[in-house]
């Protein structure tokens, strides 16, 4: 970093820098530079773009005074950067993904490149594939690092260490391992990290856990074959119906969830409900009349417990013919907060469905599969942050108990042992997973401002503060 303010020792000193950096042609290039990266962690050619790109970071980890380790853990890569300052001061735990989703070339609007960061004229937006999810946020974080250790004369005034992986789209492999194998070395008292999206676009947010998610595959085969719709309709069985009416077993007519297991017991905890009041959640693309009754927008989706239907089929919907299918084949999603057996999920349903006649329907876990976690909201870093926020922008952030999405935020939590953190630089309309992902120009300079306040409020607190022990 050149040109830095005279060292101060001064909040204000710290978000200022931190906002005027994010809005400089500095911050773009470096940007850009991460966006150019070709890091789809599903595609088999990837290794040396993720090799390529964790080269990049840790020059940049080095540049400020980290110390940077490469590692592996069931065969993925993994960058530690730490800065210990003093053993005595708090110790924060950072967490950020360079991996992306596929780019989706050719699907972009205007002919754009994914892997090239544009703006188009007019939108105060700015575009590539992972400017949301997750590098753009990485970037912020960072840059709000380097304002704050400015503006306290090169120090931080606690001690950061910060895990980027380069496969949290294909469920992160490998961060479990390497959490369990080297919890000594990664102890710290706080996550502090960014991903997902704010609540809306203008409203700063923080989220202190992760819904789980885990999808299973539903399938039915009566016989080989299809048989004629005519000369056997009426007299065999139809997978296709028998699967339709075992999916509408799994919820109402509404969507609130059927299957005994797949909800908490004693509904939603107070604290979670108190915090969730007169939020409005998903950038207020809601349909009335839908989810478990009783409960607000909000808490269906940071509180409570979703089923989806992700696809079903059977026989050939591109050619119908006339003919009963042999055989059909659901995926069913459950997305849910802390308070399940999470090892019998996939029993709770068997069971369910085998309850309501349908027990030839097997069902198989699939895909990455993720737990759920929380902080509770009243819980002193929690407080903490809020405070700090808060401090900020003079107004109170939205916090959120779970993340409506999924996240390995439980590794966190679960192994670590942590309180955890979570401030999202994102929005939901960015279009993250799909083409034409985005970010508005405006929310990195906001963004960095917050975090550069944070993290310097860090560098003024204790442990036993943090902890809610003092």
């Amino acid at each position: 970093m050149s040109d830095s303010p005279d060292p101060t020792d001064s909040r204000a000193t710290a978000t200022r820098y931190g906002e005027d950096i994010a809005g400089s042609a500095a911050f773009r290039a470096a940007l850009a530079d991460l966006i150019a990266f070709r890091t789809d962690a599903s595609a088999d050619d990837a290794g040396p773009q993720i090799a390529a790109y964790l080269d990049h970071v840790e020059t940049g980890f080095a540049a400020i005074g980290f110390e940077t380790e490469r590692t592996t853990a069931e065969g993925h890569p993994f960058l530690i950067a730490r800065r210990i300052e003093d053993p005595d001061r708090p110790t924060v735990l950072g967490y950020a993904h360079g991996d992306t989703v596929p780019g989706m070339d050719g699907q972009w609007r205007e002919g754009r490149d994914p892997w090239t960061l544009t703006e188009a004229a007019g939108e105060a937006r700015l575009y590539g594939r992972g400017i949301a999810d997750n590098k753009g946020q990485f970037l912020v974080n960072l840059t709000a690092v380097q304002a704050a250790m400015a503006a306290r004369g090169g120090r931080l005034g606690f001690n950061l260490i910060w895990i980027v992986e380069m496969g949290e789209e294909i469920g992160s492999p490998g961060l479990r391992e390497l959490c369990t194998a080297r919890k000594d070395d990664l102890a710290a008292d706080l996550l502090v990290a960014s991903d997902g999206p704010r609540i809306a676009v203008d409203r700063p947010t923080i989220f202190l856990g992760a819904r789980g998610g885990r999808t299973f595959k539903l399938h039915l085969k009566r016989r080989e074959g299809g048989r004629h719709s005519g000369n056997f309709g009426g007299l065999l069985r139809n997978p296709g119906l028998e699967m339709a009416h075992a999916l509408a077993c799994i919820s109402d007519a509404r969507g609130a969830i059927k299957v005994p297991g797949w909800t908490p017991e004693g509904g939603i905890p107070r604290p979670v409900r108190a915090a969730l009041l007169g939020l409005t959640p998903a950038g207020g693309e809601i349909d009335e009349g839908w989810g478990t009754p009783n409960m607000t927008p909000a808490e269906r989706v940071h509180g409570w417990n979703s089923a989806e239907i992700l696809a079903f089929t059977c026989g050939a919907p591109e050619h119908p013919v006339n003919a009963i299918p042999p055989e059909a084949t659901a995926w069913v999603q459950l997305r849910y907060v802390v308070g399940l057996e999470e090892d019998r999920l996939a029993d709770h349903l068997r069971a369910h469905l085998a309850r309501e006649g349908f027990g030839d329907i097997e069902v198989e876990e699939i895909g990455p599969a993720f737990a759920a976690s929380a902080t509770p909201p009243d819980h002193a870093a929690a407080r903490f942050a809020v405070q700090s926020l808060e401090r900020t922008t003079g107004a109170r952030p939205v916090v959120l108990p779970s993340l409506g999405g999924s996240l390995p935020n439980d590794i966190f939590t679960d192994i670590l042992g942590l309180p955890t953190v979570w401030v999202p630089h994102s929005y939901p309309g960015c279009s993250q997973h799909a083409p034409n992902e985005h970010l508005p120009t405006a929310i990195f300079a906001d963004a960095t401002r917050l975090m550069a306040g944070l993290y310097w409020d860090l560098g003024e607190v204790t442990r036993d503060t943090l902890l809610g022990q003092d």
